[in-house]
Order: C-alpha cells, then sequence, then structure tokens
C-alpha cells in the first residue's frame, strides 16, 4: 500500500524538485534522467522499470513530481495511476505516444488526476531534443506547483485497451436538464481558453450547460492527435453537440467547436452569422491554437454579444485576448486559483484586470448563463424602447 502524503510538492525555489521517473524503457529512463540531471532545480532521485518497483521508491523516496509511462509490464500505467491517486495523490506527468490511440489513454490519465503529459523522446532526432528537453522541464517546473486532488474511487475507467467513450453520459455528473425555452439561433457566443488541466475544466464546464445554449468556441493546448478524440469525449458527455471545428463551419447555438491541435481557430462574421475560420499561421505565446488568437477575433467580431471564459493553464496565452474583449463590451470570466490545476493564465488575466468575474469551476457555467441571459433581458428591453444593439 502506498502511504498518504507527507506534504504538499515544494517549490524549486526552496529545494530542489525530486523526480522519480517511471518507464520500462532503460534508454528513455536514461535520457530522461540525463535531461533533467541538467536543469537546475530538479534533482532525479531515481528510476523504475515498473509500477511495482515504482510503488516502493515511492514509499522511499517521496519524490515531488512522477513521470510515468503508459505501457508498462505487470501493470499499465493508468491502473498504476489510479491507485496512486487515489491512496496518495502526487503530481504526475504522463509520458505517451501522440497517436490517437495514444491520445485515448492519455486522457484516461488526465481525467484521473495526472497533470500534464508528455510524448515519448523521439531518440534518433537528434536536433528536437534541445525543444523536447525544453518542454520535459517546464512541464515538471510547472507540475510541481500543481493542485493536485484525490481521486474519488468511485470514478469509473475503462479497461486497459478499450476503445470508445470511457463512460456513459451520466457517469460522472448527470445531464444538464433542458431548460423550458425551445432550441434556438442566436448571435450570443462564448469563447473558452485553457491549457494544463484544461481538458477537465472544460468538461466540467460544457457538462452544465443545456442544449440551448449559446454556441462555444473553444481553444485547448492539445496536440493534434488530440484534439479529435478530446471532442468525442465531450460530445459522449455533454448536452451540447461538440465537434472539432471545420473551417467554414457555422456556430450555431447548442452546438461546441474545439480547435483543431495544429491550427488556430478564429470567429468570423458572414452577413448576420459566426463563422469558424481556421489558420495554419505561425504558434503565439509559442501556441498553436492560442487562446488570445481565438479570443481576439471574438472582440473584433462579436464584442458585447460574447462571454469569455479563461480556465486552468500554465503561461500567459489568453490574457491580453481576455482583456480585448472586456475592453469591447463582452462579459469575462476566470477560473480562481483554489480549483485551477495551474493558476497561470487566470491568474494572469486577473492581474491585467480582464477577469469581471473570478469563480471556482463549479460555479462557472451558471455565470454564464446568468450574462447570457442578462444579454438577452437588454436586447428585449432595447427593442421595446425602439433601439437595438447595431
Amino acid at each position: 500500500m502506498i502511504p498518504p502524503a507527507q506534504s504538499k510538492a515544494v517549490p524549486a525555489a526552496k529545494r530542489p524538485i525530486r523526480v522519480l521517473i517511471v518507464d520500462d524503457s532503460a534508454l528513455v529512463r536514461s535520457l530522461l534522467s540525463d535531461i533533467l540531471r541538467a536543469a537546475h532545480g530538479i534533482e532525479v532521485v531515481g528510476t523504475a522499470a515498473d509500477a511495482h518497483a515504482a510503488r516502493e521508491k515511492i514509499k522511499q523516496l517521496n519524490p515531488d513530481v512522477l513521470t510515468l509511462d503508459v505501457e508498462m509490464p505487470k501493470m499499465d500505467g493508468i491502473t498504476f495511476l489510479r491507485n496512486l491517486m487515489r491512496l496518495r495523490p502526487m503530481p504526475v506527468v504522463m509520458v505517451s505516444s501522440l497517436t490517437e490511440r495514444g491520445a485515448d489513454v492519455t486522457l484516461d490519465a488526465l481525467a484521473l488526476g495526472a497533470v500534464d503529459y508528455l510524448s515519448k523522446p523521439k531518440i534518433d532526432l537528434a536536433a528536437t531534443l534541445k525543444d523536447y528537453s525544453d518542454e520535459l522541464i517546464e512541464k515538471i517546473r510547472v507540475a510541481a506547483r500543481a493542485s493536485v486532488r484525490a481521486l474519488d474511487p468511485k470514478q469509473p475507467l475503462r479497461p486497459a485497451g478499450a476503445v470508445g467513450p470511457a463512460h456513459s453520459a451520466d457517469a460522472v455528473l448527470p445531464k444538464a436538464p433542458p431548460r423550458s425555452r425551445p432550441l434556438r439561433t442566436t448571435d450570443r457566443v462564448i469563447a473558452i481558453g485553457a491549457s494544463t488541466g484544461g481538458t477537465e475544466a472544460i468538461k466540467e464546464v460544457l457538462i452544465r450547460l443545456p442544449p440551448d445554449s449559446p454556441g462555444v468556441v473553444i481553444a485547448q493546448h492539445i496536440p493534434r492527435a488530440f484534439s479529435a478524440p478530446f471532442a468525442r469525449r465531450m460530445n459522449d458527455c455533454c448536452p451540447m453537440s461538440v465537434c472539432e471545428a471545420q473551417d467554414g463551419q457555422h456556430v450555431l447555438a447548442g452546438h461546441a467547436y474545439v480547435a483543431p491541435g495544429d491550427r488556430h481557430l478564429m470567429l468570423v462574421r458572414d452577413g448576420t452569422r459566426y463563422v469558424c475560420r481556421l489558420d495554419d499561421g505561425v504558434p503565439v505565446n509559442r501556441h498553436k491554437p492560442s487562446v488570445d488568437v481565438l479570443f481576439r477575433s471574438v472582440a473584433q467580431n462579436a464584442g458585447r454579444n460574447a462571454i469569455g471564459v479563461i480556465l486552468t493553464g500554465m503561461g500567459k496565452d489568453g490574457s491580453r485576448g481576455l482583456k480585448e474583449m472586456l475592453d469591447c463590451g463582452s462579459r469575462t470570466i476566470a477560473q480562481d486559483e483554489a480549483t485551477s490545476v495551474v493558476w497561470g493564465m487566470p491568474g494572469e488575466a486577473v492581474t491585467l484586470g480582464a477577469a469581471e468575474h473570478v469563480l471556482a469551476l463549479e460555479s462557472v457555467a451558471d455565470k454564464i448563463l446568468a450574462l447570457a441571459d442578462a444579454m438577452d433581458i437588454t436586447r428585449e428591453e432595447k427593442a421595446l424602447g425602439g433601439t437595438d444593439d447595431p
């Protein structure tokens, strides 16, 4: 049995971040160890080739952060992670293949409480090793500061290797009941941006929005192989229809559109309708899709008819875009620090004065609906008075 955590991870500024590397490949263990040992403020306290050895090393070494292979002998990484997050919750960075199969398993890991994920290193591509090293080090440092919670032992988990949804639509949270008024077309729009911890945070918002909600456009920092599986998962458990966005797709009420993992998603006007526009431009804030790109386009094309929401994530992406939305008359929301896995992006938005409302994650959907209803009332009042929004 893994003993309960003795303390929360200590930031690198106070002492080195203690990392345990768990991978069945000796070559990968060696490579990750070499990268992290060369980084300031990080100490590799041990390695393990399988889950059973990892369990003993955790007891002995009390690491701050764990890197965990998805596919291992004796016990797969997902089963081990489930046990770990139930008995001894700690920051975990998953190491997986960036394929659709790997995407489904990695999304399972994020649902169980893993902080982040990283691709398997391409050992034969020395030219990309510097970028890989920088990404690994950054993710370890962010994970050491992340907020992790014990897993609910009742949370369902599909068997290793299973294909399709991990649970039924009602397994995690009940579907929100339909609202009394019928489905409708609307020119209101909701824009959501997130990064680290965002796949689960977005789910917690979407699952609480009824099927007649305004259309939702989403920029989540995610690899190309992950965006379509992520959209399918959201579609399986949310009252709204969720899909990966396509260029030229109309934004409709009751629908949510997830940016592809290698494209910027923008909102543009087509007459009186909103349309998804995909762009293959350069990364912004090192990200494609970028939340700033999405929010800026919403500010310019929807203005006072939009609601912007920035959720958990490392870095600053989205904070300036949210401020632009606010300046253009949009209503804005940021997730609070207590419920964020990493309070980087929402924290930057708060610092910039971009967030009208700073809320716990479970309160975000209700605020979205309240703000959207207030927009309806204002529009109706203006219409009765003989004026309306241009």
